[in-house]
């Protein structure tokens, strides 16, 4: 369908629109990716086409913005179809958003950065549509029954949306982190109260040593920046003796006992491997 023939449509009307007039929301915050359920999704639209309506608006400038519907367009984009059924809104920004981002919050396997954003597009559209002061504040001080709202869609409470959206205060790096579950989810909301160049320190030690720090670790460097006493040096050496007291090697007592008799006793046996663990260590040093 072309442009000129939107005008005056009933609300939910469908129309076959060509996919070189479609166009992505802007800044959308949910990722289509080519896995195993968009492959699944390419052979239904191949077999059936797509039997349920995207949604769009027009565009100044011209075409439609997709405002619900990005996955569906592509695997019809796959499967080879030059046109989708799509029904046009007239929406302004804000209801685009908010239509936008609550269609998309039941899909299953959304990415923590997915949702982090898409409930901060969410509060911010909110607040400019209705000017709510409850919105407007920190993002920690605003009220919880307004987080609570925002969440209702996809059974997020206000606390985890106040935590998702905290998310969004990482840098990229680190956001990708929590996506692969290489930090976890708490663990980053708490390391997004850091500063950049706080998070940029906590990143150059994670890619030059491989130490992700915990949630209880991620909790101490967020006192050490609210205090004053973040350093990398610091944080390296809590996240490098962390790891060190983690570590456990098992000594077999059928190995052992080659080298000590019958009658010492464990802490005897513990005195002789420290000191020669001592002496191979300060001929180390020396060579």
């Amino acid at each position: 369908m072309k442009n000129e023939n939107k005008d005056g449509m009933r609300r939910n009307e469908v129309t076959y629109i060509n996919l070189d007039e479609l166009h992505d929301f802007k800044d959308h915050p949910f990722q289509v990716r080519d896995d195993e359920d968009m492959e699944r999704l390419v052979e239904s639209v191949e077999q059936q086409g797509v039997l349920d309506p995207i949604i769009v608006r027009g565009r100044a400038e011209g075409g439609f913005e997709i405002v619900s519907g990005h996955r569906r367009t592509h695997a019809a984009s796959v499967a080879g179809l030059s046109e989708i059924p799509a029904i046009v809104r007239e929406i302004d920004d804000d209801e685009a958003v908010l239509a936008m981002v609550d269609a998309n919050l039941h899909r299953e396997t959304l990415l923590p950065s997915e949702k982090a954003f898409a409930y901060k597009m969410k509060r911010d559209a909110l607040s400019r549509q209705g000017k709510r002061s409850d919105l407007t504040s920190n993002q920690v001080g605003w009220k919880l029954e307004t987080a609570s709202e925002i969440g209702a869609e996809a059974g997020d409470s206000g606390s985890q949306v106040r935590r998702y959206i905290r998310l969004t205060e990482l840098i990229p790096e680190l956001l990708i982190m929590v996506d692969d579950n290489a930090i976890k989810f708490n663990a980053g909301v708490e390391l997004s109260f850091l500063s950049k160049e706080e998070q940029r320190a906590v990143l150059s030690i994670i890619d030059d040593h491989g130490l992700y720090p915990s949630l209880n670790q991620a909790k101490v460097i967020r006192q050490l920046s609210s205090e004053g006493e973040f350093s990398r040096a610091k944080v390296f050496r809590m996240l490098s003796l962390s790891s060190m007291k983690e570590r456990k090697i098992t000594l077999t007592e059928d190995r052992l006992m080659q080298y000590f008799h019958s009658g010492m006793t464990d802490d005897e046996m513990k005195e002789v491997i420290y000191g020669l663990l001592d002496e191979w260590s300060r001929k180390g040093r020396l060579s």
